[in-house]
């Protein structure tokens, strides 16, 4: 019984469909569906001129990073926790082969000493095996009083802005003074972008031209860490040159062995000793990726 009815209300909703589609024909105010693209729909003027430099110019400098080669100094607070967790430890072990060796031999020799000590018991062992164990705690002792350790601070070395060797305990950040404008800054090696080349290359490119034979080092990114801009001075600026935008990257030392003379003056400095070289705003940059590890 319900078949009619539904061929029925089928039937109307074509008709709908059919009258919908001759309305939208024929009725002037009703546009055509597109699938043309943006571009292509949309008039471009004749006169559109594209630009084909920046009015910025591009520069990748080199965040160069010589870790620590030494552990630091703990602070009270650390050694309390390390004396606590040494004495936990040493309460927890067990003993080791050497410590039962001497307590062996200490039995040993009690043995020895009383009035009932029978030698053949010892299973041919003679006197000078039984005070191995002690003799090599004698040995060890006088090697130890002759060795020296190698100083942890230096004097000398430490004020020392151009070696690489100063300040072991901490990260050290390499700066050279270039020449910008009218004056000479500290700053991170840095270089001109040149067409042809990425900035992972130009800072690579910086790198080298801070000695003959430049730094030994890794770089952690084909990707900038930061950057930073600046606008050159009104009297200064132009329409096709407006400031700079430099790019960093960052990379660690590898190698600690002395360079060839640098062909600019430089200094590694800590991350306390940057705001006596670098600008603030331009310190305010570096400080986001110097990490001290």
């Amino acid at each position: 019984m319900a078949a009619p009815g539904r061929k029925k209300m089928s039937r109307s909703f074509v008709q709908l469909l059919c009258h919908f589609n001759r309305t939208a024909v024929s009725s002037e105010g009703c546009r055509h569906f597109s699938i043309t693209s943006v571009s292509r729909a949309t008039p471009q003027p004749k006169d559109v001129t594209w630009r084909v430099g920046s009015p910025w110019t591009l520069m990748a400098a080199v965040c160069l990073q010589r870790l620590p080669v030494i552990s630091a100094d703990c602070n009270p607070l650390e050694q309390r926790f390390k004396n606590l967790m040494q004495q936990v430890e040493l309460e927890k072990s067990l003993l080791s082969d050497h410590e039962l060796q001497l307590l062996e031999d200490a039995e040993r020799m009690r043995r020895k000493q009383a009035a009932d000590y029978d030698s053949d018991e010892e299973g041919g062992r003679d006197d000078q095996d039984i005070v191995l164990a002690q003799d090599l705690e004698d040995n060890w002792e006088q090697k130890l009083r002759s060795f020296q350790p190698a100083p942890r601070v230096r004097a000398d070395v430490d004020k020392d802005l151009t070696s690489v060797e100063r300040c072991l305990a901490e990260p050290l950040l390499l700066l050279t003074k270039q020449q910008v404008g009218d004056e000479k800054l500290w700053l991170l090696p840095q270089a001109p972008w040149q067409a042809g080349e990425t900035l992972r290359q130009t800072a690579e490119r910086a790198l080298t031209t801070v000695t003959a034979a430049g730094f030994k080092a890794t770089f952690l990114s084909n990707a900038p860490c930061g950057v930073y801009k600046y606008k050159l001075p009104n009297a200064s600026r132009t329409e096709s040159s407006v400031g700079t935008k430099v790019f960093f990257f960052k990379a660690l030392l590898e190698d600690r062995s002395p360079a060839e003379a640098p062909s600019m003056p430089l200094v590694w400095v800590k991350r306390s000793e940057l705001q006596q070289y670098l600008k603030p705003n331009y310190k305010m940059k570096v400080d986001r990726f110097f990490l001290s590890l």
